[in-house]
């Protein structure tokens, strides 16, 4: 990594720490998203796993699952809160960030998808520089979409900008098999529910019957992709909600 600045001014006043600021600036870093409800989280295990793996994988260090947990619990009480959007981050030297925002739930009126020739980088690792995936998603937006799909220059499908997806084609429930960031709730799901794993590609939407995506703040049935419509699988939806809500709450 590059040796950080010695001086950094933000709107002409000096920063406190400029090490600190340069690595939060660096981009080089990875994170997990969870949400906290009453001081505990489903799938804790997974987002530590996640972030230990990425941190041995990035910069050959392990993450102390105690001290995350207790930076997390530590943060909670700082604020004063119980519910929250929680963030994990991990920088050069393996420098634990952790921010909180207001609670979240995925909605579960159908979205709307736009496809776009896009693929992460590194796109087992929830890497920071999302550049590619908050432009895409930013466009998609304004086209009176919710979110984009990115997909190969062949139209294979690999995930959402910042969600996971599935298909249902009436008997097996789908996870395209393409490069993707294996998502916690992604990850709870097929725990419980009997799924398979392969090539999904836009030339073959026409022959499933449904879609939902998934992400830290849950589970969203997915209306459209481009211009094919999906009717929202009530049956399908109701069975995925089930096996999530049994997820059982981890105390922090």
């Amino acid at each position: 990594m590059t040796t950080p600045p010695p001086h950094i001014e933000i709107d002409g006043v000096p920063a406190a720490d400029p090490g600190l600021l340069a690595t939060l600036m660096s981009g080089f870093g990875h994170f997990t998203a969870m949400q906290v409800r009453d001081g505990r989280v489903q799938g804790l295990g997974l987002h530590i796993d996640r972030l230990d793996r990425s941190t041995r994988e990035l910069f050959g260090q392990a993450v102390d699952g105690g001290h995350v947990r207790a930076l997390l619990s530590g943060a909670l009480k700082t604020a004063g809160l119980r519910d929250a959007t929680a963030r994990v981050y991990v920088y050069e030297g393996v420098r634990t960030v952790v921010t909180l925002r207001e609670p979240a739930t995925a909605s579960r009126a159908p979205q709307r998808l736009k496809s776009v020739d896009y693929w992460r980088p590194a796109a087992h690792i929830k890497h920071l520089g999302g550049f590619g995936q908050a432009y895409h998603g930013e466009a998609a937006r304004r086209e009176g979409f919710d979110e984009a799909l990115l997909t190969s220059p062949s139209g294979e499908i690999a995930e959402g900008a910042i969600t996971n997806i599935a298909f249902w084609d009436g008997t097996s429930l789908i996870w395209p098999s393409a490069p993707c960031l294996t998502g916690v709730t992604m990850a709870l799901l097929r725990s419980r529910l009997e799924s398979v794993r392969r090539r999904v590609t836009l030339a073959d939407l026409t022959g499933l019957r449904a879609a939902f995506v998934t992400n830290s703040r849950g589970i969203s049935p997915v209306g459209r992709i481009d211009e094919v419509e999906f009717t929202v699988d009530e049956e399908l939806m109701g069975r995925v909600y089930a096996a999530y809500e049994s997820v059982e709450w981890d105390e922090l």
